[in-house]
């Protein structure tokens, strides 16, 4: 059943999808919705995908407002669920309040690390992705000079940044990556119309690859690209059906694979730490019948060959959050 709980006055609400059994799995999406097109859409592919092979139901719950993760995370543990499984690193101090207070319950967070005795922490490798596609933009790239646009200034963020520079030098050292941020508060994962503010700009600076890794944001950033007739780069979800034939490739982050092995493994969820990189298939460039005709036989053949150099470690992606710094710019 569905029903609408109000929290924290009339102007924020939670919305809560979930059945009357116990021990169900839940999982809360961050700010941006459900249906962002992106991280959390991945996310919600890997609920609904485990409940399609199972036939079980889970719990679902939409914030509105940055105030209500604590409560709502907690409703959840009270209402039985379990595991419980949070998108975002935002949620990282809520969930260090709450674990301790229901220990027999699991949770799992994607992107932060949480050092609790029942969360699991899942982080990725989105340096090595973001190496293969800079690696296609660079070979795309008439003007050689390419675009970056990031949601929420933060670590995470510029790691996707710094891995794409990377990828991009390799091919054409003489390049130029043109780098922003869409904003320093969690809206910058939500605002398509600065996203498409800041790939014009981009643009007219020369610009004929972007890569979006903003979230929601990026939607924005796509349809700048394809009105400006230019390439761009998706994130998260494969985003190349947006604008088929105008998106290069999508960086995919595999966070369905992450929900849904969390809800199969259920009240038995792992806890600790587990990186889902490149060579475990958390990370990789999206191909498919809506980017065929942009990925030449060399282009593959490039990222093919970077692939095996960074699982077997002869190409070393510099992660930027092990020390804030990147190595090229």
């Amino acid at each position: 059943m569905s029903f609408m709980t109000k929290l924290f006055g009339a102007t924020a609400a939670l919305t809560l999808t979930a059945t009357v059994a116990l021990a169900e799995p839940a999982i809360i999406y961050d700010l941006g919705g459900k249906f962002d097109k992106s991280f959390n859409e991945s996310a919600s592919h890997g609920a609904e995908r485990w409940a399609k092979e199972t036939g079980q139901k889970f719990r679902e719950l939409e914030m509105q407002s940055e105030a209500q993760r604590e409560q709502a995370l907690r409703r959840l543990a009270e209402s039985g669920a379990n595991p419980i499984v949070m998108t975002g690193f935002a949620f990282g101090d809520v969930l260090n309040k709450v674990a301790p207070d229901f220990p027999k319950t699991k949770f799992a967070i994607i992107d932060m690390v949480v050092n609790q005795p029942n969360v699991q922490s899942v982080v990725f490798t989105e340096e090595q992705g973001s190496y293969l596609v800079g690696v296609m933009a660079a070979m795309a790239s008439k003007t050689g000079t390419v675009g970056f646009i990031g949601g929420m200034d933060i670590p995470l963020i510029r790691k996707f940044g710094c891995g794409y520079v990377q990828g991009v030098m390799s091919v054409n050292p003489k390049a130029k990556v043109i780098q922003n941020m869409t904003g320093t508060t969690p809206t910058a994962w939500n605002d398509p119309v600065k996203g498409g503010e800041l790939a014009k700009a981009q643009i007219s600076q020369g610009a004929d690859v972007i890569y979006a890794a903003a979230g929601g944001t990026g939607v924005g950033v796509l349809q700048a690209a394809a009105d400006g007739k230019i390439l761009s780069i998706g994130v998260d979800s494969d985003q190349n059906y947006m604008h088929p034939g105008q998106v290069l490739t999508s960086m995919t982050k595999r966070v369905d694979n992450a929900v849904y092995a969390a809800f199969k493994e259920g009240a038995d969820l792992k806890p600790g730490i587990k990186v889902m990189d490149l060579k475990a298939g958390g990370v990789a460039p999206a191909m498919d019948e809506f980017n065929a005709k942009l990925v030449t036989p060399e282009m593959k053949a490039a990222v093919d060959k970077a692939t095996a150099g960074i699982e077997d470690g002869t190409i070393k992606v510099h992660d930027y959050t092990t020390d804030n710094t990147c190595p090229v710019n």
